[in-house]
């Protein structure tokens, strides 16, 4: 688990955070398993304020024939509609696969406190892999970080999502070269 934060001993309020993160990022991974059953790129994501999940959602851009309804997207609205407020302060963001530039932007819009991500998206990923966003220091919020939340089952639904849509010559999922990105 990576953690942008200052590093130092850990304290019982960070032992029962670590096990929050890996309790709602099952849930979150739950999320991308429905994903996956529906042809989808398995991505989950899910909002939590206080303790309590307000928010969720998954990738649905091909059913929906949104190409913005990746997982964060949809959990952020969910959220939003939950507490009446595009703003989302105090919110922690669970996602199963680090977000992308156009995720991260809602994420900050939205001004959630906090991102949690499991696996890194290394061609498409805006926080810590291929675009690292946030170190350009010009947003007008400050979003905590903290990624490697069940990192390999994250990955491994990927990789075997991946891995039966190549094998099914069949499929009428994204066009070729689509499948590349993660969302």
């Amino acid at each position: 688990m990576t953690e942008n934060s200052t590093a130092g001993s850990q304290s019982v309020t960070d032992q029962l955070t670590a096990g929050e993160d890996i309790a709602f990022m099952r849930e979150a991974l739950t999320m991308a398993q429905r994903a996956a059953a529906q042809g989808e790129v398995p991505v989950g994501a899910i909002i939590v304020k206080n303790g309590q999940v307000v928010g969720q959602g998954f990738n649905q851009p091909v059913g929906s024939h949104d190409p913005s309804a990746h997982a964060e997207i949809c959990a952020l609205r969910d959220a939003g509609q939950t507490l009446q407020n595009y703003r989302l302060p105090g919110c922690t963001l669970y996602v199963t696969i680090e977000p992308c530039t156009m995720c991260l932007g809602a994420i900050i819009h939205a001004r959630v406190a906090r991102l949690v991500f499991g696996a890194v998206e290394p061609r498409y990923g805006a926080v810590s892999s291929g675009q690292r966003l946030l170190e350009n220091g010009v947003y007008n919020h400050e979003l905590a970080v903290s990624s490697g939340i069940l990192a390999e089952e994250a990955a491994g639904l990927m990789k075997q999502f991946f891995r039966q849509r190549r094998a099914s010559p069949n499929d009428q999922g994204p066009a070729p070269g689509a499948g590349a990105e993660l969302q």
